[in-house]
């Protein structure tokens, strides 16, 4: 799913039919099962704009951004930053481009080095500039989000977690890629912690013209950072269009539950109930037809047996039987 691209520079960050499947093991002389984590995903991203992928644990969301960070391989589909592809692409060259942002700073950060070693690190790695060409470089990101100079010289555990996770951030932003993906990027922060993140990565977003892809449990967060909203379940996008239409006129029964259960912040709880009967499936051995049914209020005959196709409806497309005699 993706929409449709208006200006003639290919999108930042594309992603066509991405699958990715593990072999989970059974035993001894046993094959192991496949695992579809990531199951047919396509999406596309403009730069400057900011795609939330939301969805329960074990829906795909943190696979999908590995593979977008080149840290796994897909197991088929394609990923394109600005036309090229990832696949044989130098591991180094492409992390100049794509960099993430992780839930947990204090665990992200290495605790022997210094604030301005760990900002620093990237153009070592990837050898740019002199000495004080890279210093004037971690001293001018620092400013930008927000760490006094008097920092460059602290450890992690000197630090509040606010402040880890803006030096994550400047470590993402060093190498000046064109996109951030940020995987529950202030769910560990206190509330009024996530404000100041929230705040400082739009105004950077802003500043530097940066394409966020934003993976997050707490619509609220989701809703005020996202231009584009990604629903995920079992591996798939059921629902995937603008942020306005998507959280407030849902499509898809899924979407609608969601919306309907308040979102804990913590990633570690999950999702409260969404008082859709059966539990989350086993994705050893996913529903055959539309894979929500066995927990959708409005499931009809034609769900258990048939894979519903996506359809367009102004600006959103869903991937939902409901909708199946509205003109795509």
């Amino acid at each position: 799913m993706s929409h449709a691209s208006t200006n003639s520079e290919p999108p930042v960050l594309e992603v066509r039919d991405l699958t990715r499947v593990f072999e989970i093991g059974r035993g001894w002389l046993k094959s192991g099962k496949p695992l579809r984590a990531v199951d047919g995903v396509s999406l596309t991203v403009k730069r400057g704009e900011v795609l939330a992928i939301v969805g329960e644990s074990g829906c795909g969301k943190t696979t999908l951004s590995r593979l977008m960070l080149g840290l796994q391989q897909p197991s088929g589909g394609d990923i394109r930053v600005l036309g090229e592809p990832l696949v044989g692409v130098d591991r180094k060259a492409f992390a100049r481009r794509v960099q993430p942002v992780f839930q947990d700073p204090y665990s992200s950060l290495n605790p022997r080095k210094t604030i301005g070693e760990i900002v620093g690190d990237p153009l070592i790695i990837h050898s740019i500039g002199t000495p004080a060409e890279r210093l004037a470089r971690v001293e001018a990101v620092m400013e930008q989000v927000g760490l006094p100079h008097r920092f460059i010289n602290s450890y992690p555990s000197q630090m509040s977690g606010g402040q880890r996770q803006r030096v994550a951030i400047a470590r993402a932003l060093v190498m000046k890629p064109e996109v951030l993906i940020c995987d529950e990027p202030t769910s560990a922060l206190d509330v009024s912690v996530q404000a100041q993140i929230l705040n400082l990565l739009q105004d950077l977003r802003k500043e530097l013209n940066l394409t966020y892809i934003f993976i997050s449990h707490d619509l609220s967060v989701v809703e005020y950072m996202a231009d584009y909203v990604a629903v995920m379940y079992l591996g798939r996008f059921v629902e995937v269009g603008p942020a306005h239409d998507v959280l407030n006129q849902p499509k898809h029964p899924y979407t609608q539950a969601l919306l309907d259960s308040i979102l804990t912040p913590d990633p570690h709880k999950g999702l409260p109930n969404l008082n859709l009967g059966a539990g989350f499936p086993d994705p050893l051995n996913p529903p055959s037809g539309c894979r929500f049914h066995p927990r959708c209020v409005k499931a009809m005959p034609i769900c258990s047996t048939v894979m519903p196709k996506v359809t367009r409806i102004e600006g959103t497309e869903v991937e939902c039987h409901l909708h199946d005699d509205v003109k795509a």
